[in-house]
């Protein structure tokens, strides 16, 4: 005879009792209630979301469907990413707002769903992941090239009534001068525009040097990460800065501003155009020209490869190990955990974080395999990992 939903229920709620009592493997428990491995694991990542109402039999019909949409838009969103692999749904989906007709202009949801099926969305999967405490301060030396580059913004200058306030990226094993661009805002958005030429370019490091100020770090951020450092980990680049108040931390890159101050700054008539044009030039003498004593008197070019780590473009979303609860970041730097809304940072609004359920019935949280902090569910907060220098939430 069947079951009663009664009696599912109850012994589903008997298996999450023992699964959290821990005092069997989890695979043997569930042989023990006779389900699977993944049967098992559905039970108790519902359980997890959504408390007991997680554990309530729910309808197997699909809740949307990408073929709601008119065919031709399903094949203009489709055509749209195969042009443009690069892009990610947000793009596409502003273009198809502009270029659909009214009516059929598809949400957000639906194009992620489309490309979905299409087999067409870029994932990182995170490889599995433990905790570990020491992080942005390791100020980590760099063994060949690509391993660390140095990111920093020079003191401006005038010239002919503007503003010429470099932003610099160096490899500070090569010591090649990878940009000297003279920025009209220091904005985020800014220097990861800048960034994206780079990485197309050159590839990507393994580490990014900076110091504390914006848009490297923030005072207000969970471990001071700001959108832009949060970005960085996403595509598997760790953020090291230096003390506060150290400069001489990122000796190679001063060294090189204090170059850079000797022989352009003042020296260029005309504003910013004129000044970049003698800085690139600047530059390319400095890497291929110049002999450099921190380098056996080689120059830059003669030891600078580019990165075997491609830039493929950015991720439209991170994909975690099994036992993970992913759980994506709202405009206000919260997620929802067990019916609580939990802030964990505004910098990572956008984001996918994934939970690690832990033994102590906490939670621990990482952005791909960066390891941030921990989430009390009975306290309902979030504390970032000891030996993290941060000031708390945003």
């Amino acid at each position: 005879m069947p079951w009663k939903e009664t009696d599912v229920m109850d012994e589903k709620l008997r298996f999450v009792e023992e699964m959290l009592r821990n005092e069997k493997p989890f695979k043997q428990l569930c042989a023990a209630y006779g389900i699977t491995e993944k049967t098992g694991h559905k039970w108790k990542n519902r359980f997890y979301e959504e408390g007991k109402a997680g554990l309530l039999e729910q309808s197997r019909a699909p809740k949307s469907s990408p073929t709601s949409l008119p065919e031709r838009t399903v094949i203009a969103i489709v055509n749209l990413k195969h042009a443009h692999p690069t892009w990610g749904p947000k793009k596409i989906h502003a273009i198809c707002q502009k270029a659909c007709r009214p009516q059929e202009i598809p949400s957000l949801s639906s194009v992620k769903r489309v490309l979905e099926r299409a087999h067409l969305v870029k994932r990182r999967k995170v490889r599995k992941v433990v905790p570990d405490t020491e992080r942005l301060r390791r100020r980590i030396e760099p063994q060949g090239c690509n391993d660390v580059w140095a990111i920093d913004f020079k003191g401006w200058w005038r010239s002919g009534g503007e503003v010429c306030e470099p932003l610099t990226v160096r490899d500070l094993h090569s010591r090649y001068i990878l940009e000297t661009r003279l920025m009209e805002s220091k904005t985020s958005e800014a220097v990861r525009a800048v960034l994206t030429e780079l990485f197309r370019k050159y590839g990507l490091p393994k580490v990014i040097r900076s110091d504390n100020g914006t848009p490297f770090a923030s005072p207000n951020g969970i471990l001071s990460l700001t959108s832009l450092s949060a970005w960085w980990i996403t595509l598997g680049i760790l953020p090291d800065r230096i003390d506060p108040g150290k400069p001489g931390q990122n000796g190679s890159l001063e060294r090189m501003h204090a170059d850079i101050a000797a022989e352009v700054e003042h020296k260029v008539p005309g504003g910013r155009r004129q000044n970049q044009v003698v800085l690139d030039a600047w530059r390319e003498e400095y890497n291929t020209v110049r002999p450099n004593e921190a380098i056996g008197m080689r120059t830059p070019a003669e030891l600078y490869v580019p990165s075997d780590r491609p830039y493929r473009g950015d991720f439209d979303t991170l994909e975690y190990p099994p036992g993970f609860l992913p759980r994506k970041v709202s405009s206000n730097g919260v997620i929802l955990l067990h019916g609580l809304h939990i802030s964990i940072g505004y910098s990572l609004r956008g984001l996918t974080v994934g939970l690690m359920p832990a033994h102590d019935g906490k939670f621990r949280v990482f952005l791909a395999d960066f390891p941030l902090g921990v989430i009390d569910a009975d306290l309902c907060c979030f504390s970032p990992l000891d030996g993290v220098e941060s000031s708390g939430g945003s």
